[in-house]
């Protein structure tokens, strides 16, 4: 089988999750290619992983260039000619079903709705391309029951699938308290301090504003909490400046972007994730797979990727900085629990989000699709455009 995978993100969750995706399918034999931008991490770790990576320039968002850029992924696929075509995210999204419109088996990962992260009269027009578009992909494969849900809910009527996102559980080994003081110490972190560790890309959807306007409270109660911001992103100065504004001592690092994640995971005692909106965000499934706890909103994929036991106390309101707040004191105050969720965490990351499974489930889904057009009698014309017929829901 040849895949070809398509992401404008070339950094963040969405590059991880189509290099863990390339990995699986080139250990299976497959032949994969990765159509991306250049810069960002997505293009060398998609090539190490064994993928052929094509240069597709483009924006993170729409604009005039789109249909150039469609136009060059047109050119793309049919050099490449894939059995599979699979989408990541809204730009490709757009551009790759305008591209081939559906004349390639052609799978859309939203990786959380492009709707949801808009307002006003570009929220419209963007629900409005997202319901006709689905008539050109034989599955909308969603990360979690929520996301379906609100794609449904929004009016969109589409195959669809679930997968839920997953880590590589051995790369991401849990870390004992030995891990945890030689990451601190390697860190420069004061070693038995409270501390609160937030990995992610610094931007609104990521919730680090709220955060930070939590933070004063948090030390209202426990003044020795650290708290280390880890990532880059469009908001990076204007988060600095925030930080800057914070009454002294702060005691917040921002750490900017890293390689591996993991020294700042094994030396957190909490992990925690105020996003506005999300598909399911991979840090605090890597920072349950190290055996962390985490504290995050509920948006899409939160709820469902927690122990059931421990939704009530991992879960606050989206852009409510006293819920976050009180979550965070709760957590911090109390070591030992966090020790105890975080053991119980780890089991259940290892049995419901190795990537392993992940893999092998989408495996399945391509072959399903590919099996379905032999089977209605619509053998795939390279190159030439036609209508897709929508197959039934699964």
């Amino acid at each position: 089988m040849t895949i070809l995978h398509i992401s404008q993100p070339v950094d963040g969750g969405v590059a991880r999750v189509v290099v863990d995706l390339v990995r699986g399918q080139r250990e299976a034999g497959c032949r994969v290619l990765v159509a991306c931008p250049q810069g960002g991490r997505l293009a060398e770790e998609a090539a190490v992983a064994g993928a052929l990576v094509l240069d597709w320039p483009a924006g993170r968002s729409p604009g005039p260039a789109t249909p150039a850029e469609a136009w060059r992924l047109r050119r793309i696929v049919r050099a490449a000619k894939p059995d599979v075509l699979h989408l990541h995210s809204a730009k490709a999204g757009l551009a790759g079903r305008l591209a081939t419109r559906g004349s390639v088996p052609t799978v859309f990962q939203p990786h959380a709705w492009s709707f949801a992260a808009v307002e006003g009269p570009l929220a419209a027009a963007t629900l409005r391309w997202e319901r006709y578009a689905t008539r050109w992909v034989r599955a909308v494969l969603c990360v979690s029951e929520r996301e379906r849900a609100d794609g449904e809910a929004a009016g969109l009527r589409a195959p669809w699938h679930v997968v839920p996102n997953g880590v590589d559980v051995r790369h991401y080994a849990p870390a004992d308290s030995a891990a945890r003081r030689a990451a601190r110490m390697s860190l420069g972190l004061d070693l038995d301090a409270p501390l609160a560790v937030c990995v992610g890309r610094l931007c609104r959807q990521k919730g680090q504003d709220v955060l930070l306007d939590a933070w004063p409270e948090v030390l209202a109660s426990v003044p020795a909490a650290r708290l280390a911001l880890v990532g880059d992103g469009p908001d990076a100065t204007a988060l600095a400046d925030r930080v800057r504004d914070l009454p002294e001592p702060a005691r917040v690092r921002l750490a900017g972007d890293v390689a591996d994640p993991r020294p700042w995971l094994a030396a957190a005692d909490l992990v925690v994730l105020p996003s506005r909106w999300e598909g399911m965000a991979l840090a605090p499934l890597e920072a349950m797979a190290m055996g962390r706890p985490v504290l995050l909103t509920d948006v899409p994929g939160a709820r469902e990727c927690l122990p059931p036991g421990q939704r009530p106390q991992a879960l606050v309101e989206p852009e409510s900085s006293a819920d976050l707040a009180r979550g965070l004191i709760e957590a911090l105050s109390d070591p030992i629990e966090c020790e105890r969720r975080g053991a119980i965490a780890r089991e259940h990351l290892t049995e419901r989000h190795d990537v392993r499974n992940v893999v092998a489930q989408v495996d399945a889904l391509y072959r399903t699709l590919l099996r379905r057009d032999s089977a209605d009698g619509m053998p795939r014309q390279r190159g030439a455009h036609r209508r897709s017929r929508v197959p039934g829901r699964s």
